[in-house]
């Protein structure tokens, strides 16, 4: 089920309160850096702030049996070093048209000390970013747990507003975000972020809603399936009404259009996760905007993270928003 409609105000879309003026990009020298990188350039408004950094990784911690190896870390740190250097020059001559240059900054873990992901936060923070950009290399089977992922730890420690950029995101534009996909869950965090993520709607733009219904059976549901269906369908018819007050209140959102729909998952080998990303791509989203403690149900505790597990399947560019962002 879905409506359709324009909100309508006479008020002209004002600059100074929508889009963002703090931005951290964090780069390295991959196809997903490189990715966000573009995706970047097409946010930057008019008086808008953009650092670039680069976190270089200590190699004692990549390489732990080095000296018992007899291995020279100089060797590794100056490739590391070389590397980064390159990335960094690389992602700011692609911002070179703006009026203001942006500014570049290595971070060397060797002397900074903690991880990457602590690093970017704190770089965030210290720079008093409204919003955190970065690749995502979206590794799956055990070359996932092998390598790992950033942009997980990132997802839980950052303070401000995040979008992920899929290195497969192949959709490459000139133009900001038209395409606005809104993922909610009837929380305070998924109101909030229809506010940040709205944003980012210039005149034209298109934004969908929508409320996913877990219908999936699970054998740690202890309440009869219809039972928790009828009381989702509720939640989310409730939950779209207060999404439509929440844009309602957004007067540069002028003129965009807003779609809501109720979706579901299927009945079996489904989740709310893989639903939100098959809905966003047959819409055609240009971003997905999620609010980061979406759980429910009696199931959630087994769930994990939607908002993780999106970020590990979405083929488009994810922000994911905490409450405490304002």
């Amino acid at each position: 089920m879905s409506t359709r409609n324009t909100i309508a105000e006479n008020t002209a879309p004002d600059d100074a309160a929508t889009g963002f003026q703090r931005i951290l990009l964090c780069v390295d020298s991959s196809v997903a850096s490189e990715r966000a990188a573009a995706f970047v350039r097409n946010l930057l408004g008019a008086g808008a702030h953009l650092r670039i950094i680069g976190v270089m990784e200590n190699p004692r911690i990549l390489i732990p049996m080095a000296p018992l190896a007899g291995l020279d870390l100089s060797a590794a740190r100056g490739e590391l070093m070389d590397d980064m250097q390159n990335a960094l020059a690389k992602a700011r001559a692609s911002f070179a048209h703006l009026p203001a240059a942006a500014q570049a900054q290595l971070i060397d873990l060797a002397k900074h000390g903690g991880d990457v992901a602590h690093a970017m936060v704190d770089a965030a923070r210290d720079f008093d970013a409204d919003l955190l950009v970065l690749g995502s290399r979206q590794h799956h089977g055990l070359l996932r747990w092998v390598e790992g992922t950033v942009s997980e730890p990132v997802m839980r420690l950052a303070a401000c507003a995040i979008i992920l950029v899929p290195a497969h995101d192949e959709k490459q534009s000139n133009h900001a975000p038209q395409r606005l996909f809104f993922a909610i869950d009837g929380s305070e965090t998924s109101q909030e972020a229809l506010r940040i993520g709205a944003r980012l709607a210039g005149p034209g733009a298109q934004l969908k809603v929508i409320y996913v219904v877990d219908r999936a059976i699970r054998y740690s549901d202890f309440v009869p399936i219809q039972l928790l269906e009828d009381a989702f369908i509720k939640e989310g018819n409730a939950s779209i009404a207060k999404a439509r007050e929440v844009l309602a209140e957004l007067p540069f959102l002028a003129l965009a259009h807003v779609e809501t729909s109720i979706a579901s998952t299927d009945i079996t080998s489904d989740d709310i996760a893989h639903t939100i990303v098959r809905e966003a791509t047959a819409w055609g989203a240009d971003l997905v905007v999620m609010g980061t403690h979406g759980r429910r149900g009696p199931a959630r505790w087994m769930l994990g993270s939607v908002a993780g597990r999106v970020a590990r399947m979405a083929e488009s560019p994810l922000m994911l928003v905490h409450k405490s962002v304002s």
